[in-house]
């Protein structure tokens, strides 16, 4: 239900899709050119590596998992040096020959850090073998503990549906890196990973963020796709879902040098923690992180599971407050990472008491941090009619953070907290014992987890409502003495 760095066993991948070369020139500029307004490069540095489909098996690698990379490249002196990057690399290369006979092959030419020219050599759409495709995928698709799609346009992923249904049918979740503004070709797929552009693209153009994920969860529905991963460059990235709550995640980048291959970093680490056995959100935050440091890079790159484990260590110790659910998930990692059991309760708390104090003093106790998800004001109006919240809700998550058992305080608006519930995913799911177990919301997701759903036990004579109900008796009682 949890990950833990400690309990780090990688699995396997398989990565399907355009594969290519990707060379790199770097030198020294300090002249234009007398024959056009253009920069001198002195080429200092020549270097190759695997790009496209072939660099997300890389990243796949550098984390230490298994992969199985499948790709298309011709019969020529870049395909064979394709195969021994992806041999030194630790990737297992199946290649479908291309019947153009060219393997693509993309050169950059680059000075002081920065790109000033990219060169491509491909034939138009190179047309592959379907039947060998579809034979090489049946054979390594049992050893896969999970699927990534990297889909460059470049042809060889034609029919991605008939790949998907095969893993689907054999248990597998897939991922898709797309890059086709007809989601539908990607129905049944696990996650899509398309950046902001792409995914405008096929939605339209989006006002703001509500409006991301407004239209991110229409595009799951009318596409049969669990969840879309947008990146947003340096907005970070939003995963939306029909269901679960929908979290956007600030960049982690500290100096951006080169965008380059980054969604091909964010796709293998998803795929490679979701295969460890790393929930769905835990993984994206894995990835977040990944972006951030790679960004920070040259041209394509990879991430060790060394760094994360450092960027993602514990920097602060003791209650963080009121957050977001944004927020709140960063620090969650952090948690797990140590081994910490997460605590999770939710209600109203509109008027603290002594009852409250002392359920969430019990609620603690179980575990090491306590979350308590709030009620927004509208919620609480819906639930217990428009003359409450006495208290509106800034000021209750206030007094709820004052209390020392608790860790962190988070709201929800909907009408239960199911969708904060599978988000956070707690090792303990908590309510008062006014409650049955099998009635607390989100129980049986936290159970099938392997969590743990309690119910503690209430101070009798003790309530919000019991108190309202003597002030309002009070109330009544000076006026008709007066």
């Amino acid at each position: 239900m949890t990950f833990s760095f400690r309990d780090w066993r990688p699995g396997n991948v398989l990565v399907v899709g355009d594969v290519m070369l990707d060379r790199y020139w770097d030198g020294r500029t300090n002249r234009i050119s007398p024959e056009a307004p253009v920069p001198v490069v002195t080429v200092q540095r020549e270097s190759e590596r695997v790009g496209g489909a072939g660099n997300v098996a890389a990243n796949v690698a550098a984390l230490g998992a298994g992969v199985d990379l499948i790709g298309g490249a011709g019969v020529d002196a870049a395909g064979e040096r394709l195969w021994e990057l992806c041999k030194s690399c630790g990737i297992s290369a199946h290649f479908i020959g291309a019947k153009s006979g060219e393997t693509t092959v993309k050169l950059r030419v680059l000075s002081q850090h920065q790109q000033l020219l990219r060169l491509d050599f491909e034939a138009e759409r190179p047309l592959h073998d379907a039947v060998r495709l579809q034979e090489v995928f049946l054979e390594k698709l049992p050893q896969a503990d999970i699927v990534v799609l990297s889909d460059y346009g470049k042809g060889f992923l034609a029919d991605p549906g008939a790949l998907i249904a095969a893993a689907r049918a054999a248990g597998k979740r897939v991922i898709v890196d797309p890059k086709s503004n007809d989601f539908s070709r990607y129905a049944g797929a696990y996650v899509v990973t398309p950046n902001l552009a792409e995914f405008e693209a096929c939605v339209g153009r989006c006002g703001d963020e509500q409006e991301i994920i407004k239209r991110g969860v229409s595009l799951c529905e009318g596409s049969n796709i669990a969840a879309v991963l947008i990146t947003r460059g340096e907005q970070g990235m939003t995963l939306v879902s029909p269901c679960g709550a929908a979290f956007t995640l600030r960049s982690k980048a500290r100096e951006i040098f080169d965008v380059t291959g980054a969604g091909d970093t964010v796709c293998a680490v998803l795929a490679t923690f979701l295969a460890a056995g790393a929930e769905l959100t835990d993984a994206v935050l894995y990835a977040n992180e990944a972006a951030g440091i790679v960004v920070g890079r040259l041209g394509t790159a990879t991430v060790s599971v060394e760094e994360l484990e450092r960027a993602l260590s514990p920097t602060t110790t003791g209650p963080d407050g009121v957050v977001t659910l944004a927020e709140l998930l960063p620090r969650l990692a952090e948690a797990r990472a140590s081994g910490e059991r997460i605590v999770m309760t939710n209600g109203c708390f509109d008027i603290i008491h002594a009852g409250h104090a002392a359920y969430l003093a019990q609620a603690k106790a179980l575990g090491t941090r306590l979350i308590v998800a709030l009620n927004s004001d509208a919620s609480v109006s819906r639930l217990k009619g428009q003359r409450r919240p006495i208290h509106r809700l800034e000021d209750r998550m206030a007094v709820v953070s004052a209390l020392s058992a608790v860790d962190w305080v988070v709201s929800f608006d909907t009408d239960d907290p199911y969708a904060l519930v599978a988000s956070i995913s707690p090792d303990v799911l908590v309510k008062g014992g006014d409650y049955k177990v099998d009635d607390i919301v989100g129980g049986r997701y936290v159970l099938d987890a392997g969590g743990e759903v309690l119910t503690l036990p209430i101070v009798e004579g003790v309530s919000t409502s019991a108190i309202i109900e003597k002030v309002v008796a009070d109330e009544m009682h000076k006026a008709e003495q007066e």
